[in-house]
């Protein structure tokens, strides 16, 4: 049992603050830890190799005896995203609203590390109890996907209101309004924390209605002359059912490209968050048997994911889909700060081959998904906690949802900023951030892992900006002090990635004559192999930068007899 004369509760973001992405968040109380959401993040074009990244759990697995359960608020691969890479370490329950659990369950079960990981599908307005420590209750909020929600925290500190991805949308495709009752509820009797969404807390005003794209898509796709193409996020399965309906009123078939929006679109369908009228929906072989004027093709790849339909049939190496004279091509999604610059080269090769393209920036395709400052402000004066946390965003996110936060009035206990790794201490009568603990990204690479510190990928990033010299020693075993005058007997080096072929003649003359000289006039190196690979490696380098002003990577190489 909790029963501390003065309990406290620990908040602990282990991804998702100061960062778009990898959203998760443990609340700990006594013998008792809860897990908010557990996401991936998507890599930079500068993380060469990285598949996704995943939050750091060591402090969890560390403590894994006390563990309860992962509470997911909704089905994005943010928030639900790291479950088949942390599950395994952890090995607790998942609970989770339906769509979310739908598309949970069949990425578990396509992994056997986690085939048989205990999942639970929720209902919003119905308590859980997980420990003494904690009882949750979900309640409705609008997103862009169905069944997002947020979470009521009852805690020995007071309730803790953890919004999850919301906005205020009076008219959701799926008529499902935001619970702003529950939140007046217990801003009533009195809320000991909020953690809100800061995503879009720099734009003013109000986020549109999802109604608001329906009506765009609907136009866009009945003044198309020839094929339409929509890319959006798989998991939006409510811009889904705006592009059948659209098709469905324009006499089109639609036809799902890509592998996770045909899973997605299988599940919502499966669990009736779809609505898909008899033959509307048909395979891309039988597609391309139709008159384009016929066609909508709904594609991933809006965010220009390298490895996208979109962007491969951008680049021209799709194998089964061509841009063709006459095709509409509509990105409905914005932009996530930092994938920018590949949507728009991904806008420019469809433009170059011919296609008309609606984005954001031109056509009202796309409403986000986040609450804007006005809603933020009405979820702040409903609630009107005693302390206050913006979550979900980079670090200037934060920082103006705190500023709106600060203007009402509201938190008077306090407002913290914090990052993935801060700890706030929680109890009834104060809270203050205590300690740091590890929380950095860790980096999924195929099979493998790697941290921060990993020395796979500083040498990807040295290889990516000077390239590779290789140097190899001849056999070093039975020297007498002298390399043989054949060809052999020399050092031999070879790059890749350095300089042209043409500029490396003398420079390579060069440095192997003075790796002879160094070899030659220290005989120790035939005992001591790893020392003269060790010299080799620090002249070439040396050698090379001052005379290239470049530092690739060299890798000495000691030849056997």
């Amino acid at each position: 049992m909790v029963n501390d004369l003065t309990p406290q509760v620990r908040i602990i973001p282990l991804g998702g603050l100061g960062e778009i992405g990898k959203n998760m968040m443990a609340l700990e109380c006594g013998d008792d830890i809860v897990v908010v959401d557990c996401g991936v993040q998507f890599p930079d074009e500068d993380m060469l190799g990285v598949d996704l990244i995943i939050p750091d759990v060591n402090y969890l697995r560390d403590r894994a005896d006390k563990v309860r359960a992962i509470l997911i608020t909704h089905g994005h691969e943010d928030h639900i995203g790291a479950l088949p890479f942390i599950l395994p370490d952890l090995n607790v329950p998942v609970y989770a609203p339906g769509l979310a659990h739908g598309l949970i369950s069949a990425k578990l079960k396509s992994r056997k590390a986690t085939r048989e990981a205990t999942t639970y599908a929720i209902e919003p307005g119905i308590a859980h109890q997980f420990g003494d420590a904690f009882t949750v209750t979900w309640f409705r909020v609008c997103h862009s996907i169905p069944d997002a929600m947020g979470l009521v925290i009852e805690t020995p500190v007071g309730p803790i209101i953890h919004t999850g991805d919301f906005k205020i949308d009076h008219t959701p495709v799926d008529g499902r309004k935001i619970d702003l009752a529950t939140l007046a509820h217990y801003g009533a009797q009195g809320v000991a924390l909020l953690l809100s969404d800061s995503t879009y807390a720099e734009v003013p005003g109000y986020t549109p209605s999802e109604q608001v794209v329906g009506e765009a898509l609907e136009r866009a796709i009945g003044d198309a002359e020839g094929r339409v193409m929509v890319a959006t996020f798989a998991s939006l399965i409510a811009r889904v059912q705006q592009v059948v309906d659209a098709a469905v009123r324009h006499d089109r078939h639609v036809s799902i490209v890509g592998r996770s929006m045909v899973e997605s679109v299988n599940v919502a369908q499966e669990l009736g968050y779809l609505t898909l009228p008899p033959g509307i929906l048909v395979s891309l072989g039988e597609s391309r048997k139709l008159p384009p004027e016929k066609v909508v093709l709904m594609t991933t790849g809006s965010q220009g994911e390298p490895t996208s339909a979109l962007v491969r049939i951008a680049n021209k190496d799709h194998r089964e889909v061509e841009i063709m004279k006459g095709d509409t091509v509509i990105i409905s999604a914005t932009p996530i700060p930092g994938n920018e610059l590949p949507v728009s080269r991904t806008i420019d090769n469809l433009l170059r081959q011919g296609a008309k393209v609606l984005y954001d920036r031109v056509a009202t395709v796309h409403v986000h998904g986040h609450a804007s400052q006005e809603e933020l402000k009405m979820v702040l004066s409903l609630v009107r906690p005693k302390y206050f946390v913006p979550v979900h965003g980079e670090y200037r996110h934060l920082m103006a949802h705190a500023q709106l936060a600060w203007d009402l009035g509201v938190a008077e206990g306090g407002i913290f900023v914090m990052e993935d790794g801060d700890v706030l201490e929680l109890s009834e009568d104060s809270a203050q951030v205590v300690e740091q603990i590890t929380a950095g990204p860790i980096f999924i690479d195929g099979l493998t892992t790697h941290d921060n510190t990993s020395e796979v990928l500083r040498q990807r990033r040295a290889l990516s900006k000077d390239g590779v010299v290789v140097v190899a020693i001849p056999a070093l075993n039975g020297w007498d002090g002298e390399f043989a005058e054949r060809p052999t007997g020399s050092p031999k080096i070879v790059s890749s990635g350095f300089i042209n072929d043409s500029e490396t003649g003398v420079l390579f003359q060069d440095l192997v004559e003075e790796l002879r000289q160094i070899l030659a006039s220290n005989p120790e190196f035939h005992e001591e192999p790893e020392l003269a690979k060790s010299k080799v490696r620090e002249t070439a380098r040396d050698f090379i930068a001052k005379a290239t002003n470049k530092r690739p990577m060299i890798i000495p190489v000691v030849l056997e007899s």
